[in-house]
């Protein structure tokens, strides 16, 4: 048995403790906004929040979250910096096929966590290995200066 904390809950799940995150949120607990893209954490589509840091839940086993508290996009809007970051992506329409977005979020959510002024090499670093097929790059760096209150360029 292995107890994960999600969005708040505690879940008791009889899982393997080498799962990756990804799958026990997804397959197990039912919360599919969490994207499989990779499963190498090159592509950024499975990032979630592990106490309050950007983790690829694809290769991130089970057992590296005991006793910490993941957050999916589903309760990110919860937290001040998602909620910015949420609106700033819909005044903006940076979504495209969406894909990648959820992933795109919790980066940006957790940048504007630890840096709420963000410079363009913050946001570069901070998003860097998060791939859009789409190329929503210009919108999506709008949409965190916007959520940052920083003038868009």
């Amino acid at each position: 048995m292995v107890t994960l904390n999600v969005n708040g809950k505690d879940h008791a799940l009889d899982i393997p403790d080498d799962m990756p995150i990804l799958w026990a949120v997804r397959d197990v607990i039912g919360l599919t906004g969490t994207k499989f893209g990779c499963g190498k954490a090159l592509c950024g589509a499975c990032t979630v929040h592990l106490d309050g840091n950007p983790i690829r839940s694809c290769v991130t086993p089970v057992s590296a979250a005991a006793g910490k508290k993941i957050t999916t996009i589903e309760a990110i809007g919860d937290t001040p910096e998602g909620r910015k970051v949420q609106q700033a992506w819909l005044a903006l329409e940076v979504v495209q096929c969406g894909y990648c977005q959820s992933g795109q979020v919790m980066a940006a959510s957790a940048l504007l966590k630890s840096t709420p002024n963000p410079t363009d090499q913050d946001i570069d670093q901070a998003m860097a290995g998060n791939i859009c097929r789409c190329g929503t790059y210009p919108r999506i760096r709008a949409a965190i200066k916007q959520a940052a209150n920083v003038k868009a360029a």
